[in-house]
């Protein structure tokens, strides 16, 4: 009958311990806000708490994993960056009344550019989906255009 009690009255002793070192241990303190930006989208304040967490407790795997996180995420909103800056600047193109072979060459290099950038994004399953669907979005938009767009 005493090991009926005993038994859970260790585990539960043993998880209140490693919580109070989680909470405690600053590299892990880092780790859980650095996390909370991560998922608030903040991803280059993820990091950088991610790799201060990391640098103070190597074997921080939470930090490790957020660190990577948001290295890729960060990669992905680096792309869809420029592929916003070119989409702006091919609108300004296609406004204009005439569209010389310069600037269709332009269309073409930028298109270019940013299908071949897609091809070098590595997703991984925790990657945000939204910014994966974004990513995925323009560069199919971006290949549509290079059809479109004579040589």
């Amino acid at each position: 009958m005493k090991s009926r009690f005993i038994f859970p009255s260790i585990a539960l002793a043993f998880i209140s311990i490693m919580s109070i070192y989680f909470i405690v241990n600053p590299s892990y303190q880092k780790s859980i806000e650095a996390k909370y930006y991560y998922e608030m989208g903040n991803y280059k304040e993820a990091y950088s708490l991610a790799s201060e967490a990391f640098g103070i407790d190597v074997y921080n795997r939470m930090a490790s994993t957020i660190m990577a996180q948001s290295k890729t995420s960060l990669k992905y909103v680096k792309y869809i960056n420029q592929a916003k800056d070119y989409l702006a600047i091919i609108n300004v193109i296609a406004s204009k009344d005439t569209v010389s072979d310069a600037d269709r060459a332009k269309i073409r290099i930028m298109s270019e550019i940013v299908t071949d950038s897609y091809t070098k994004l590595a997703p991984s399953i925790i990657t945000d989906k939204i910014l994966v669907k974004e990513a995925a979005r323009y560069n199919d938009d971006f290949g549509k255009l290079l059809e479109k767009v004579p040589r």
